[in-house]
């Protein structure tokens, strides 16, 4: 797959820089497990799990000096196909994404099992993966599959068209966070309040 750069169509508007995953990104850090899928793509978000998403927005609104966050909740009855760990997922959580970039993503877990509650009993609140913004996932998770990965969790159907889709893979051992694989859907529901 050719490397995707900036990504400026699948970030909100204004967003226009982007951080770029060097191949020695992870030298002595387990480099050699890091899909070769991922070389020379963007890291367009970062995120991290908090307890409480209005307090969370608060902090980071002040640290980043901008309040341009939309705020979803992702659950069964809002995202028609969700799996957890090859399984049919019943997960849910609260998620705030900033304009800024590359993006900073919060997210409250709330009904489990996810990967998010498997983070929290292990390590807590605090970073938790990185993101990817891909035009298509499919090619993405095609490539990663060929090269003996699997998403640990996944979910799409959560834009207004039933479009959107992202995929985590567990690259903990390679770069200490999850990665995920995110294809935005072409219209967002409305953002909900804090």
């Amino acid at each position: 797959m050719a490397p995707t750069r900036g990504m400026k169509s699948q970030l909100p508007q204004g967003s226009e820089r982007h951080v770029d995953v060097p191949a020695q990104a992870t030298a002595g850090a387990g480099a050699s497990s890091l899909p070769s899928a991922l070389h020379g793509l963007s890291i367009t978000q970062v995120a991290f799990l908090v307890p409480d998403l209005a307090a969370g927005v608060e902090t980071w609104s002040a640290a980043l000096g901008r309040s341009d966050w939309l705020v979803y909740t992702y659950s069964p009855e809002t995202m028609p196909h969700l799996t957890f760990r090859g399984e049919p997922g019943m997960f849910s959580m609260r998620l705030a994404l900033s304009g800024a970039s590359p993006q900073l993503e919060l997210i409250e877990p709330l009904e489990g099992p996810s990967i998010y509650h498997e983070w929290l009993e292990e390590r807590g609140f605090g970073a938790h993966h990185l993101g990817f913004h891909v035009p298509r996932l499919g090619p993405i998770a095609e490539t990663l599959a060929a090269d003996g990965s699997s998403p640990v969790q996944a979910g799409s159907g959560y834009g207004a068209d039933g479009d959107g889709a992202f995929a985590y893979y567990d690259l903990v051992d390679a770069l200490g966070l999850y990665v995920e694989i995110i294809e935005t859907p072409a219209r967002r529901r409305p953002s909900e309040g804090l």
